[in-house]
């Protein structure tokens, strides 16, 4: 099989990924659009790079996700200025909008988090272990358990305010 051919099937089978990876680091469409344009053409450029010391979907959450962050750095957006209205999730299908929108204000709490906290809270909603997070993220073990579980309470605390004992945020 060729280069080309590796890599088209590579990006092909993980399209979802690249996709997902787009929604959470960018909140307009376009972005979204730009930004997996972006992952795709650094995937690219760093191919001959991957050892394949790795699963090609762990080397590609690497790329992805440092692909979006230096994307939004470079263009020095604000991250926790999302209006609520404008979020959406293109890549579920449920009927049910009660679990839309509960769906719909996670991904709002998500995108408030610095871009290290997203980007681990993305590969946990990804069913990847600690482990695999702190092998994508550069991180160790003890601290993905550590920002997960400060994650998790942030964002209860913000789905569920009135859940809060001491009134305070």
């Amino acid at each position: 099989m060729s280069k080309e051919e590796e890599f088209v099937n590579l990006i092909h089978e993980n399209q979802g990924l690249i996709y997902k990876i787009a929604t959470i680091y960018a909140k307009e469409k376009a972005e979204q659009d730009d930004l997996y344009q972006e992952i795709v053409y650094q995937t690219w450029k760093s191919f001959d790079h991957f050892k394949k010391a790795s699963k090609p979907s762990t080397w590609l959450y690497r790329v992805g996700m440092n692909t979006a962050i230096t994307h939004l750095n470079k263009s020095k957006k604000q991250l926790n200025t999302l209006p609520f209205d404008q979020v959406t999730i293109q890549f579920s299908e449920s009927n049910d909008s009660e679990r839309e929108e509960k769906i719909q204000l996670l991904y709002t709490q998500i995108r408030k988090l610095n871009l290290l906290d997203r980007g681990i809270i993305f590969l946990f909603l990804e069913e990847k272990t600690y482990e695999e997070i702190a092998e994508i993220s550069g991180i160790s073990v003890s601290n993905v358990g550590t920002r997960m579980s400060r994650i998790r309470q942030k964002l209860k605390s913000e789905m569920n305010p009135k859940s809060t004992t001491d009134g305070t945020r």
